[in-house]
C-alpha cells in the first residue's frame, strides 16, 4: 500500500465511517478475480461508499492524488471488466451498498434504482406493483444495475426489448473529478447536443461511475408458454424464428445437441426435454399481458404444429407446468457452467448480421476445428438478435495452462477475424474489459478507436477510472 493509498482510505474512514473502506485481506480476496477465473488482481482497499455524494468525495480525493479506481457492483464480468491490475496500484470502488430502489411508478412504468441494486431484486420488486423489468440473465442473482448500465447487458430478452440501451430512460453518474453528471430525468425529447446518457451506458466505468439508473418497466406476464423443439440445423432455426414471428415471442435461444448433453452430463437434476435426440434444439418463449386473451400455451401449440407438418421441426414439447418450463430455462441458463465443468475453453460474445449467423456457426465452427486439431467448436445463446456465444473447447485431455497459453489466443484471433470478415462484432453484450482490449485495438476501424481514446482521455485527464479496460488514452499504458 502507497502512502498515498493509505492517506486516501484512511480520510475515507474519518468522513463516511469503518464501512466505507474494508482493508482486511479476507475480506477483500473474493472481489480480486473474474467470474470465470481467468484474472485475478490485486488491492489494498475496498473503497465502499453508501450514497451518491460519497461517490463524489472519494473520486474528487483519488482524482486529485492520482490514485486509480475500479469499479465494481456484482463482478459478474464476462471479460475481466471489474478486475483491479495486478499490481495493487488501484483500490476497489464497490457500489453494494447503494442498493436501494428510490422509486418505482407503476403508472409511469419507470423504477430509478440505485447501482448496486441486484437485478432479482428488482424483477421481485416489479412483480409487487404488477410491472417488470424485461431483461433477465443467468447472473440475475449476483448482477447489479450500475454493472448492467455499465456494459450494456443484454440476455435473452433482446429479441423483443433490446439491450439496457433500450430500457435505460436517464443516468445518474459521477464523474472522475468527483463532479456529478444527473440525467435520471425520463425525458422523451432531449435535443441539447450529445447524449451523455448513452455515452457512460456501456462506457464499462471508464469514463463515470454510475450511482442510480432510471429504468423503463412493462407489465407483468399475464401468462406464458415455454416450447423446447428438436431441428437438424440452425439454417432450420432461423426459419423457424422467420415463420412463428410473432409479437408475443420474447426469446429464442439455439442451443446445440453436443451443449445440451454436456448439460445432462454435469448439472444434477437436469433431463433431455424431449425423448428423441437432435444436432440442435431451440428454447421459445412466448407471453401474454392480457389474462383474456390467448394463452401463449396455445399460440405456441399452433404455432409448433404447423412447422412441424412443414417440416420445419422435427419435434417439439410445450411445457405442461411452471415447473417444466423453469426445468427448459435451467437448462439454457446452466450450459456456461457445463461447460466449465466439462474442461477448458475459450469464449467469444460475438454478434453477425441475423442472416449470416446459420452460416457462421456451422461454416466457423468448421473452420476453427480444421486449424486447431481435437478441438470442438461449437455456438449457443440468442439466434434471434444475431448474437451467440462461439466457444472452442480444448482437445480431451490437454492440460488447462497449456491451451491458455499456447493456443487460445490464436484460436481468439482466427475466430474475431472471422467476425470481422463477416460485418460483425468481437463484442456483443459482455463488454471489452481487458480481455479485449487488444482484438479491439487490432480490429478497430481506426476513427472509432481515435474517438474513443479521445473521449477517454477527455473525461478523465488522469486515467483514474478502470485502468487498463476498453480502451487506453492516448500515451497511456496498460497497467
Amino acid at each position: 500500500m502507497t502512502p498515498a493509498q493509505q492517506t486516501l482510505i484512511d480520510t475515507v474512514r474519518q468522513r463516511f465511517g469503518p464501512k466505507a473502506a474494508i482493508t482486511e485481506p479476507g475480506d477483500i480476496a473474493p472481489w480480486l478475480n473474474d467470474w470465470r477465473g481467468r484474472y485475478f488482481g490485486a488491492s489494498p482497499a475496498i473503497l465502499a461508499p453508501a450514497s451518491r455524494d460519497e461517490v463524489s468525495a472519494i473520486l474528487a480525493l483519488a482524482n486529485a492524488a492520482g490514485i486509480p479506481v475500479v469499479p465494481q457492483g456484482g463482478n459478474t464480468s464476462m471479460v475481466g471488466g471489474a478486475t483491479p491490475p495486478g499490481d495493487g496500484s488501484a483500490l476497489i470502488l464497490s457500489l453494494r451498498r447503494m442498493n436501494r430502489i428510490r422509486s418505482l411508478s407503476p403508472d409511469e412504468n419507470l423504477a430509478v434504482a440505485e447501482a448496486g441494486v441486484i437485478l432479482a431484486d428488482l424483477h421481485a420488486a416489479a412483480l409487487e406493483q404488477g410491472r417488470r423489468f424485461p431483461l433477465t440473465l443467468g447472473a440475475k442473482g449476483s448482477a447489479t444495475v450500475g454493472g448492467l448500465v455499465s456494459t450494456n447487458a443484454g440476455g435473452t430478452q433482446v429479441l423483443r426489448f433490446g439491450t439496457m440501451r433500450s430500457l435505460v430512460a436517464g443516468v445518474e453518474a459521477v464523474l472522475p473529478d468527483g463532479s456529478v453528471h444527473d440525467g435520471l430525468a425520463a425525458l422523451k425529447k432531449d435535443n441539447r447536443g450529445y447524449d451523455i446518457n448513452q455515452l457512460l451506458i456501456g462506457a464499462e466505468g471508464t469514463l463515470g461511475v454510475i450511482t442510480a439508473a432510471s429504468l423503463r418497466l412493462v407489465p407483468a406476464i399475464a401468462a406464458r408458454g415455454v416450447a423446447w423443439v428438436g431441428l437438424a440445423s440452425p439454417y432450420a432455426a432461423l426459419d423457424l424464428l422467420r415463420a412463428i414471428d410473432n409479437p408475443a415471442i420474447e426469446s429464442f435461444e439455439i442451443v446445440p445437441g453436443d451443449s445440451l448433453a454436456l448439460v445432462l452430463q454435469h448439472i444434477p437434476g437436469t433431463r433431455a426435454p424431449l425423448e428423441s435426440e437432435h444436432r440442435w434444439h431451440v428454447l421459445i418463449e412466448a407471453v401474454s399481458t392480457n389474462p383474456a386473451g390467448e394463452t401463449p400455451v396455445a399460440l405456441l401449440e399452433g404455432l409448433l404444429a404447423g412447422a412441424l407438418e412443414s417440416g420445419l421441426a422435427a419435434d417439439a414439447v410445450v411445457a405442461a407446468s411452471e415447473a417444466q418450463a423453469e426445468a427448459m430455462w435451467r437448462i439454457r441458463d446452466s450450459l456456461s457452467e457445463a461447460e466449465r465443468a466439462s474442461g477448458p475453453a475459450v469464449q467469444h460474445d460475438i454478434s453477425v448480421p441475423v442472416a449470416d449467423m446459420p452460416r457462421f456457426m456451422v461454416e466457423g465452427a468448421a473452420e476453427a476445428e480444421r486449424a486447431f486439431p481435437g478441438t470442438h467448436a461449437t455456438a449457443f445463446g440468442h439466434l434471434g438478435d444475431g448474437n451467440v456465444h462461439f466457444h472452442v473447447r480444448a482437445a480431451q485431455g490437454m492440460d488447462r495452462d497449456r491451451f491458455y497459453a499456447e493456443q487460445a489466443p490464436a484460436i481468439t484471433r482466427l475466430v474475431h477475424d472471422m467476425v470481422v470478415a463477416a460485418g460483425g462484432s468481437i463484442s456483443a453484450e459482455h463488454g471489452i474489459g481487458q480481455m479485449k482490449r487488444a482484438e479491439l485495438e487490432r480490429l478497430g476501424p481506426p476513427a472509432r478507436i481515435a474517438m474513443l481514446s479521445a473521449i477517454k482521455a477527455a473525461l478523465d485527464p488522469n486515467a483514474i477510472l478502470n485502468p487498463g479496460k476498453l480502451v487506453l488514452a492516448p500515451g497511456r499504458r496498460a497497467p
